[in-house]
């Protein structure tokens, strides 16, 4: 069974997932690691999920304001041992759930085009391919994505 928990940037659980992603990340990006990592700082971050599996911290993410109506998605990442098993699904479900719960319409994120399977992960959670916004308009390594949530208007 897996314990869905609601906190913040704070809980050193997500601090060291965070840590465990940033160090894949490291090497999949390569030489634009640094460009990325600029955008990742988990300070500001105030919804964050941790996962745990028998009590074991095994995958995290987060979402920030990007504007009225919609949040971003944020470091998301599953344990390699802890992958297939739906747990990134159930983060994923959580967050878009206390998106809608805080009256956001939307989420939108960015990848890496080299993480092909969070691309594909993704797409599986019916999220669409957008064009790359902000930070990452002209970036040739990141694929930008948008879900409407299914919300009352405000």
């Amino acid at each position: 069974m897996i314990d869905l928990v609601r906190t913040n940037s704070d809980n050193e659980d997500f601090k060291q997932l965070v840590r465990e992603l940033d160090a894949y990340l490291k090497v999949t990006d390569g030489d634009e690691h640094d460009f990325y990592n600029q955008f990742n700082n988990i300070d500001v971050l105030k919804h964050t999920v941790v996962a745990y599996k028998d009590n074991k911290p095994v995958g995290c993410g987060a979402f920030k304001k990007y504007d009225d109506s919609t949040v971003e998605i944020k470091r998301m990442y599953t344990n390699p041992e802890y992958r297939n098993l739906g747990i990134a699904a159930q983060i994923l479900s959580e967050l878009e759930n206390w998106s809608k719960e805080l009256y956001f319409n939307s989420t939108i994120l960015e990848t890496g085009k080299r993480q092909t399977e969070a691309v594909q992960f993704y797409k599986k959670n019916n999220y669409q391919v957008i064009p790359n916004f902000g930070q990452y308009a002209n970036m040739d390594n990141s694929v930008c994505f948008k879900k409407i949530l299914n919300n009352e208007k405000r």
